[in-house]
């Protein structure tokens, strides 16, 4: 079985979020703790697991994802990095349509190389700042926001984009201020450097201390910073170590994320699933 690494939102090697990728030839899943033990061996924020479904369905494929720790109901880079894998090496392209934990995710690869995902859009609702975020954290939320039950962030409005980049957080502490993880975000300083607003996302709880580039996350930063903004169409920099750009656009119920991907290992899964 081939497993590939694929770093997903930029369009150059060790940058963006790495995913590990398995196309599966079987009709199902193995049992859900052989998955979690793959992805664990693996190590990466996220490894995708899919397989295809019979034609004439709601859905063209199967999809999952795991971190080291944890299966999860939302991923965006590990979509993204599956499209990847099947429009350069399985030969699909279009547009694919993935039944997942969230319903029917649908992307579509663009003769430019980028990818689409259309993902729904995650309700906010304003909320007081847990006990101890913000020590945690180490900085004074503007505003925070719950992003609902399928993303399960916190959504942390910073001053600027400085104090979303000079975050040093505790993440023993931190672990126990959301069910999933934090978001902290801020607008962009400079409007003209590319892109409108900052990110960076903690997930101490699913094995996650700092994760690269979050796609899920953008499904609510795209309503937040439309809010402020009156735009529809923004792009966001998730400033992390490795950075990536996540280019929104914000349909209503739905929202679609753009990016680029690139494949920089494959490898073979010597034992049977």
């Amino acid at each position: 079985m081939k497993i590939r690494i694929v770093d997903a939102f930029t369009d150059r090697p060790f940058a963006g979020n790495p995913a590990g990728v398995l196309i599966l030839d079987t009709d199902r899943f193995p049992a859900a703790g052989r998955l979690q033990r793959i992805a664990s061996e693996i190590n990466l924020p996220e490894t995708a697991f899919a397989h295809p479904l019979p034609r004439g369905g709601d859905a063209d494929w199967s999809l999952r994802w795991f971190t080291p720790t944890t299966e999860v109901d939302l991923c965006g880079h590990a979509t993204l990095a599956t499209a990847h894998v099947l429009n350069t090496a399985g030969g699909v392209g279009g547009t694919v349509r993935f039944a997942s934990r969230s319903g029917v995710l649908r992307t579509t690869a663009h003769e430019n190389g980028t990818l689409t995902l259309d993902f729904p859009t995650a309700p906010l609702e304003p909320v007081e700042a847990p006990p101890g975020l913000a020590g945690a954290l180490g900085a004074t939320p503007v505003s925070v926001h719950d992003t609902g039950e399928r993303v399960g962030d916190l959504l942390v409005e910073l001053a600027d984009e400085a104090a979303v980049r000079a975050l040093r957080p505790d993440f023993a502490a931190l672990a126990s201020c959301s069910p999933r993880g934090i978001v902290a975000t801020a607008p962009a300083a400079d409007r003209e450097a590319g892109y409108d607003f900052v990110s960076r996302g903690f997930f101490p709880r699913a094995g996650i201390d700092e994760d690269p580039v979050t796609g899920s996350a953008h499904t609510a930063l795209a309503p937040f910073w439309s809010a402020r903004f009156g735009r529809d169409d923004l792009t966001g920099l998730q400033a992390s170590a490795r950075s990536g750009l996540v280019r929104t656009s914000l349909r209503g119920e739905r929202t679609l994320l753009t990016g680029s991907a690139v494949t920089v290992v494959e490898g073979e899964l010597l034992t049977g699933l």
